[in-house]
């Protein structure tokens, strides 16, 4: 079999293609950048842009199935560059597939397409599609994810989607590393109470989903379905993250902001970045405020049911050990 990973050279895009490696797929991957090591393995290694419709034929050609990994991802940016990539492009990976008649495709979602502002406990797939968006990442990815299973529908291609809540873990080049550098900057604030609870997905977890996945569309389950992933258990977001600081003798987080203040913050901050055009990220958005201070867990019982998905085998507490000991080595002034 061959399989695409668009994003192949990212950060869950190479724990993909490692498991479809051991598999002994043939892989291929589709980005913008060199990916020398993974063309030394004998991955075949496809350059171009998601917005290039030529380019993304091309990729897809001979393949027997897809992993549509590559977004753009982020909390600001012009609304027109999220739609670009995230839709636009997810359109012509599917006109891809359907051209060269690729039965399979595992689309890589998020749980923010079912934003709302509203805090989710316990919340399964029969959450509706989100509205009141706050950021144009969330909104793409909810028409990408949408127009992905309307394809399975029309039996056009055999789909499932998934979506892991905050993917972190060695290589991670974002979520945790960003965290520790502003509490080490002193630039980190609780947001709100602190005894919300999340969702968090070790990474070797939301790879094995994706081969899971397709498993269970080989299988005639789970296609034109959306699936939650996370660990299984949501963790206290504050205690969870002011562990990790002590562990790389960081001083824990002790100073609050209330949830009102820092979303206030956030819509002044979007409108001055707005108007002066500034470069980069604000550094706080209403969006992440309400993130940061709200629960956000889901039930995974239905990836469990369907894809056989078992976050257990790859467990919380030795995730966060081997992220440690890596990015003791890896960071300056830490090792």
């Amino acid at each position: 079999m061959k399989v695409l990973v668009t994003g192949g050279a990212g950060f869950l895009g190479r724990y993909i293609v490692e498991r479809c490696l051991e598999r002994g797929y043939e892989v291929a991957i589709f980005q913008r950048s060199a990916a020398p090591e993974l063309a030394g393995r004998g991955v075949e290694v496809q350059r171009g842009s998601l917005t290039d419709q030529q380019a993304v034929e091309r990729a897809v050609y001979g393949c027997d199935a897809v992993f549509h990994v590559a977004a753009l991802a982020g909390i600001w940016g012009p609304y027109e560059t999220y739609f670009d990539v995230n839709v636009r492009g997810s359109r012509h990976v599917l006109q891809a597939c359907r051209h060269h008649h690729v039965r399979y495709l595992v689309h890589t979602s998020t749980p923010s397409v079912v934003f709302n502002r509203q805090a989710f406990a316990g919340a399964d797939e029969s959450l509706p599609y989100g509205h009141s968006w706050l950021g144009p990442y969330a909104e793409t990815k909810a028409i990408a994810e949408q127009e992905m299973l309307a394809a399975h529908r029309a039996r056009e291609v055999e789909v499932c989607a998934l979506r892991p809540h905050l993917i972190w873990g060695v290589g991670d080049p974002h979520l945790l590393p960003r965290v520790v550098e502003r509490a080490r900057q002193g630039r980190l604030r609780i947001v709100g109470d602190g005894q919300n609870r999340v969702d968090i997905t070790r990474v070797e977890n939301a790879a094995d989903a994706h081969l899971l996945a397709l498993d269970a569309l080989q299988a005639g389950r789970a296609g034109g379905k959306a699936y939650f992933l996370s660990q299984g258990e949501p963790v206290q977001l504050w205690p969870w993250v002011n562990d990790i600081l002590q562990r790389l003798d960081v001083p824990p987080l002790k100073r609050h902001i209330s949830l009102k203040t820092a979303y206030n913050l956030g819509a002044v901050a979007e409108k001055l970045w707005q108007a002066l055009r500034l470069k980069g990220e604000p550094p706080m958005t209403r969006f992440v405020a309400l993130e940061l201070a709200k629960d956000h867990w889901f039930d995974i019982s239905a990836a469990r049911r369907d894809l056989g998905y078992q976050p257990e085998n790859h467990p919380t507490e030795a995730g966060v050990a081997q992220w440690v000991a890596h990015y003791r080595k890896e960071a300056p002034g830490l090792a």
